[in-house]
This record gives C-alpha cells, structure tokens and sequence, in this order.
C-alpha cells in the first residue's frame, strides 16, 4: 500500500519497480496483461513501459495472437541488459562463466592453469577475463562485476582468504585479484556459491546440504533459504567430518576426513583412471570400478547420515561428479541410509545438481545478478 507520505517521485519509482517485476516473473507479457494484473491505468502502464523501454530495460520481441482486433506487443526483459560474470579459481584450472539476468549461462570456458600465488597469475587471470568479454562479445557497460569463488574459507567482511591450505592462499585479498580486473569484484567460497546456485534454481527449498563433490570435495548449509556462514564463515565444512579416526591423512592434517574419502581426488586415485574412464568402466559393469564406486557411495551415505541429524534439510549432490550419478546411485544411497540413520531420507529429499563443474562460478555470478535485481524489483 502507498502512504500519503510519500512523494509523487518515489510512487513514480515503485510503480515501474511493480511493471518491471510483473515482466521479469512472467517472462512473456503485454501492455493489457499488465493492467490487468497489476491493476494500474493504462497510461501509467505506459508510461513505465516507455521508460524501461528507454533504458533498454525491456524488449518487445513479437505479437500475441489476434483475437480480432490490433496485436499487442509481446514484452520480455532485455535478459543482457545487465549480466556477470564468474570466476572459477582451482588448483588445476580457471573458470569463467557468463550469466544473464534469468541466470543462463550464455558462455563458459576452462582453462588448465595452475593455481600459483604471485603476482604474474593474477595479472594472467585479468587478461583472461578481459579475453572472454572480448570474445563473446560481451557488452563492458552493461557489466555487474565479477565474482570469484575460490577454494577457501573468506573472512566475514568479504576482502580475504581466511583459510586456504588447499591453494595455499590464506590471506590473499580481494584487492590483489581486483589489481587486475577492471570491474567491482566480490570473493566467495566455492561451496557457498555453489549453494546460492541452488537456492536460484529450486525456489522451493527453504533447509538444505549441499555436498560439493569436486577435485576437492566442498559442502555448505542453507537455512530459511540462505546459505549459512557462521561466526567465522566456517559453517557446513563437511568435507572435514571425521569418518575414521585412523583413516587418511587430509591436507587439514587430521585423518579420515570425508575429503580423503569423497572427494574426486580420493577416487581418481583408488581407481587409478580419469573420471570418464572410471564411469565409461563402471557403467560397463566392470567389478573394479563397481567395487570403489559402491565404498565411495557408501562413505557418501555415512556423512549424509551424520549431517542430517543436525540440519533436517534436502540433500544436494553437486559439483563434477554430480552428472555422473543415475538413479540407481541415489537408490543405494537411499537404501543404505534406511539401515544406518535414525530418520531416513526420502527419494525426493535427495536432489541432483545440474551444471556440473562450473557450479560455484554460476553461483558466483548470480551474486551480482540477485544484487542488481534487488534494486528492480518489488
């Protein structure tokens, strides 16, 4: 409800914040549909639509079907009237995604380069971002920003690396990357962006895990749908649940982390193979890779088991390995938590990611694309 208090200008701002959200959730709309449902006069209505059409904020794309008299005009978002982009920082490589306002990725690319902390991989980093703007064109005006996630734990205030034996990076900040890339940066854990992915794409979720099974294995929590950071953003670091006391050692130090069991380096290793092989082999039948897979499934379980008589939450297996799973996985998990957990999850309750290695990048991205529809939207 609008207050008379308020100025004709803020009415003004809050009216085309209505017409805009009206157009962003039903993706296909028209001039008389929006009078319709948002209950506006004509003119107002049109004159919202003359301003974001205006600001390039919105486009019409086609006709509706004639129902006798004049076509009206089909308005969608202009999907790239703002977009950005994310940055994958890995051991073994870099990643860059691009996303639109919808949280497509329009283009992504890998490249295999090692993680070093010095000066000549960032400066490396900042001309592979400007590449890719250069190669897909990517319009620099209509740029959110860049956002890095990245194998580490960062500190409460977003500007550095708290915790990174993985990359060994503790302390590296925000500024060293932003040295490099000429656009506003945000630095976040790849767990955690992995997990606003999540949140993005399945509204419905209000508590969840997410196990982020990648070269290093990852985890994160969401709650009352956010992801939860914790006094000193350590919250829902499962790859260090202590599985066996006796176990492998894990880069933290301690033995029988779920890392030195779950992780994709932990099973490249017992298999001896890449990822592709090891999945062509197994779903071949091979007994080799039939064995591992059913002792990786079964730690996988253990760990589900332990985490969700903390957090009474959907179970989310994402990262690389999440695309190799098929329902006969998800079924032995399932069934193995019948025998070992006091409260057994459902089918339903165990959710697969979908975008597989570059799932903490588009995380990434879509921090800026939530922060700039913030400021749209009602």
């Amino acid at each position: 409800m609008i207050s008379k208090g308020m100025t004709t200008m803020a009415i003004k701002q809050i009216n085309l914040k209505k017409v805009y959200t009206a157009i962003y959730q039903e993706k296909e709309t028209s001039k008389l549909q929006l009078v319709q449902s948002l209950q506006m006069g004509l003119s107002t209505v049109s004159q919202n639509l003359k301003e974001l059409e205006d600001q390039e904020l919105i486009l019409k794309t086609g006709y509706l079907e004639s129902t006798g008299g004049r076509r009206a005009h089909l308005i969608t978002i202009n999907k790239l009237a703002r977009t950005s982009i994310g940055l994958g920082i890995l051991k073994d490589c870099i990643q860059l995604v691009h996303v639109n306002l919808y949280g497509e990725v329009t283009h992504k690319q890998t490249h295999p380069i090692p993680y070093s902390d010095e000066t000549p991989y960032y400066q490396t980093i900042g001309k592979l971002v400007q590449q890719f703007i250069e190669k897909n064109n990517i319009n620099p005006d209509r740029l959110l920003g860049v956002s890095i996630a990245i194998q580490g734990i960062i500190s409460s205030d977003g500007e550095s690396v708290s915790y990174g034996p993985i990359l060994q990076n503790d302390q590296l900040k925000r500024s060293t990357l932003a040295e490099f890339i000429p656009y506003p940066c945000r630095l976040t854990h790849d767990s955690k962006a992995a997990a606003y992915l999540e949140l993005w794409h399945h509204q419905e979720l209000d508590s969840a895990i997410l196990l982020l099974l990648n070269e290093n294995l990852g985890g994160a929590i969401m709650t009352h749908r956010k992801v939860h950071n914790g006094l000193q953003m350590r919250s829902g670091i499962i790859e260090h649940l202590s599985l066996n006391k006796q176990g492998p050692t894990c880069y933290c130090g301690s033995r029988g982390c779920l890392e030195t069991y779950c992780s994709i380096h932990a099973l490249v290793s017992q298999a001896k193979m890449s990822v592709p092989d090891f999945f062509e082999k197994l779903r071949a039948g091979d007994d080799h890779c039939q064995t591992i897979w059913k002792t990786y499934l079964t730690h996988l379980a253990e760990a589900i088991r332990n985490i969700t008589v903390i957090v009474d939450g959907v179970v989310i297996i994402s990262g690389h390995l999440a695309p190799y799973f098929n329902q006969e996985d998800l079924t032995f998990i399932q069934h193995y938590l019948k025998e070992i957990a006091p409260f057994p999850l459902t089918r339903e309750n165990i959710i697969l990611g979908i975008e597989g290695k570059y799932t903490p990048a588009i995380g990434a991205a879509l921090y800026n694309i939530a922060d700039y529809l913030k400021t749209m939207m009602v």
